[in-house]
């Protein structure tokens, strides 16, 4: 994995997947973070549902398989402000599955996610 100081975010929210991967393939869990709102939940595979310092130590924890992410938008649904996006994601012997999450559009027209659900229905 490659690191960088920072990851442009996006005014298209089909491009949002391609964003966090990005910030996930530069192995910093700080960058990574920028993807989020501050208050978003991260649902956690045993289905626990985290946000603030709890969401920066399960992404880490993700993290640390110290392996790049792949991502492939499946489906992407626009209300005004919010996106609901269906994404395939593998970690290359690690995981994979399919991520069912929820973005927002902030007031500067940057899209971040406030509901990442990575397994998406395997969750319990």
């Amino acid at each position: 994995m490659t690191h960088s100081s920072s990851v442009p975010l996006t005014t298209d929210p089909a491009e949002h997947p391609f964003v966090f991967q990005a910030a996930f393939n530069t192995g910093s869990a700080e960058i990574l973070d920028t993807v989020y709102e501050p208050d978003a939940v991260f649902v956690r595979r045993d289905g626990a549902r985290v946000s603030g310092a709890e969401r920066r130590a399960a992404n880490a924890a993700i993290l640390a398989l110290g392996r790049p992410i792949e991502v492939t938008p499946r489906q992407v649904h626009v209300a005004g402000d919010l996106a609901l996006l269906i994404v395939d994601w593998s970690i290359e012997g690690h995981l994979a599955a399919t991520a069912t999450d929820v973005a927002k559009r902030g007031e500067d027209g940057l899209w971040r996610y406030v509901i990442d659900n990575p397994f998406g229905i395997a969750a319990s």
